[in-house]
């Protein structure tokens, strides 16, 4: 029985393509990040509406999203818009569908800012929109940094959901070596270690940042 063996040489070979998958995989994380923060918190400002004709249709299309899996969702918009650049699908795909999930991030630091800054609001007669950017956001965002940092994190791992819609990411990048020159064992190892690189740093950085907003 052959032991495990390791060719430096087709290791050597794919790194170059793994490294330019990286970037499209870095390039969609930033990108559906800045999507679903966005997003994300428009959504949390909109479920404080006073009526139910918004609330209710706001709730139903998170409930929807969150129901079903993302790569369902990201096969089904690039099946209907298959004519848009997969990579622009992957990213406004990625982006609704942790906007989900960072606008309950949201909602529960603005929730969070005392009311007693809702009333000083009010008394000294601000417009709405001024309590919300100068008084209410500035509280809640900052509250709520570290658990959106650990979303962006949750989504770069989750780039690989890509693949299915032909973004040329990096585990597209490993598969394809991977089949062309049956190199499996090198091309997914060195895309492993590079997530791992990538992610367990600003993992590291986001406990640090949550303690420091802790205190």
């Amino acid at each position: 029985m052959n032991g495990f063996t390791f060719d430096w040489g087709a290791a050597g070979d794919v790194l170059p393509l793994l490294l330019d998958g990286f970037r499209i995989t870095l390039l969609a994380t930033v990108l559906g990040f800045l999507v679903g923060a966005v997003l994300g918190l428009l959504i949390a400002i909109a479920r404080r509406a006073p009526t139910r004709f918004v609330t209710a249709p706001v709730r139903g299309v998170m409930e929807f999203i969150r129901s079903t899996p993302l790569l369902v969702q990201l096969v089904g918009a690039a099946t209907v818009f298959s004519s848009v650049d997969p990579l622009v699908i992957g990213i406004i795909v990625l982006g609704v569908h942790y906007a989900t999930y960072t606008s309950e991030v949201y909602r529960a630091g603005i929730d969070g800012v005392p009311k007693g800054q809702w009333e000083a609001s009010r008394a000294l007669s601000l417009s709405p929109v001024r309590t919300w950017r100068a008084v209410v956001l500035p509280q809640a965002v900052r509250n709520v940094l570290p658990a959106l940092g650990n979303y962006a994190i949750s989504m770069f791992k989750e780039t690989p959901f890509l693949a299915v819609i032909t973004v040329q990411e990096m585990v597209f990048e490993a598969r394809k070596y991977g089949a062309d020159h049956f190199a499996y064992t090198e091309a997914f190892t060195l895309a492993g270690l590079i997530f791992l690189v990538a992610s367990y740093p600003t993992s590291l950085l986001m406990r640090k940042l949550e303690k420091r907003l802790g205190h």
